[in-house]
């Protein structure tokens, strides 16, 4: 009863228009994109391999699912400034031999820098072929708690089938992954019957089946914590909290632009991550100017200062051509109490080497970030 109740709650957040939306627990967003592609597969058997789109920005865990499934290796479009290029996506299924069925991977919250790709049209563009459409919102996707940022996501609801990992934005341990879907007949493939699991009669007299909900047989009851989370909190308070580490992300990325020795990426924070690099990266020669990216970073690290991730990412706004390829420190913001004084701290760490409170080896900053 409770993970029933939770997935009908998630599926209706993703599909709120949709009456036989459904929704799966998973392991996370690699095993929801195992599933999604899955799904697609079964959807489209027949003479020819389901053939997966996706933008240069996906996550691993696509081609990864495409292997293990069997599947072609996907077509990887172009992501100009980090986002999915819709008419690339065109092309690639103007390109696919007739008859050959797709799936369009798009993604609500890139990895390396909270991108999301547009939505609207990319289902426009997966509909005019007759693909199927899977949006792995993994990242993004508890923006739809609140109605102040659900709107980035416009377009979601049109998808076959959504990725969402509430270890993220939801501030779940691990396993918290859900893969919704906008008619929970599309989850037919996965019914399996056993008769010492879930026989014929027992289903009969109203006992639970729950063996074609997952691919996994024993498993944790992951939706309680969920469930206990939505209880405590309801939408209202999970929205304050995501509305939290987006505005945080923002505002650091306005002290960014501030601060005489960082640089943030064009185009400002993407969900909750902010890419920026030293300003004296980008007075050296490309190679010298990442290797010293990467060298603040490990300096950082090694002297317990501050983790940041890092990312290559081209130096121009989302949907923008044409921009140089380059290394950035990533900061993604999860945590909704970050205050003011953590992001003062850490872009004077991040600082390159030789500027006040920079991240040179021979200087002692006093205070962590």
């Amino acid at each position: 009863a409770v993970e029933e109740a939770v997935t009908r709650e998630l599926a209706g957040l993703v599909y709120p228009a949709a009456g036989a939306a459904d929704a799966l627990i998973t392991s996370g967003g690699t095993e929801s994109n195992l599933v999604a592609l899955l799904l697609a597969r079964e959807q489209a058997r027949g003479g020819h391999p389901l053939r997966v789109v996706c933008g240069r920005t996906a996550h691993h865990s696509v081609a990864r699912a495409a292997w293990l499934l069997g599947l072609p290796e996907p077509v990887a479009v172009a992501c100009p400034g980090g986002r999915m290029d819709p008419q690339a996506v065109r092309h690639a299924l103007a390109a696919l031999p007739g008859g050959v069925p797709a799936l369009v991977v798009a993604t609500a919250g890139t990895t390396d820098e909270g991108i999301i790709d547009p939505l609207p049209a990319l289902a426009d563009a997966a509909a005019a072929h007759g693909a199927k459409l899977h949006v792995d919102a993994a990242y993004g996707g508890p923006l739809l708690f609140s109605g102040k940022l659900a709107p980035r996501l416009a377009g979601i609801e049109r998808a076959d089938s959504v990725t969402f990992d509430l270890h993220k934005l939801g501030w779940q341990p691990v396993a918290a992954g859900v893969l919704a879907v906008a008619d929970t007949a599309y989850l037919a493939p996965l019914h399996l019957t056993a008769d010492y699991l879930n026989a014929d009669d027992d289903t009969e007299a109203g006992l639970p089946d729950l063996l074609g909900r997952s691919l996994r047989t024993s498993r944790r009851p992951d939706a309680l914590k969920i469930a206990a989370t939505l209880r405590a909190l309801g939408r209202e308070g999970m929205a304050a909290l995501v509305e939290r580490c987006v505005e945080a992300a923002e505002h650091l990325a306005e002290r960014i632009g501030a601060h005489p020795g960082l640089r943030a990426r064009p185009g400002g924070a993407g969900t909750s991550t902010v890419l920026f690099r030293p300003a004296a990266a980008d007075a050296l020669p490309p190679e010298q100017g990442d290797a010293l990216v990467a060298d603040v970073r490990r300096e950082l690290l090694r002297r317990g200062r501050a983790v940041l991730g890092r990312a290559w990412a081209e130096d121009a706004p989302a949907g923008a051509p044409g921009g140089a390829r380059k290394l950035w420190l990533k900061a993604t913001l999860l945590h909704p109490h970050t205050a003011a004084a953590d992001f003062d701290a850490l872009l004077d760490l991040s600082a390159a080497p030789g500027r006040p409170g920079g991240a040179g080896p021979a200087r002692d900053h006093g205070g962590d970030a």
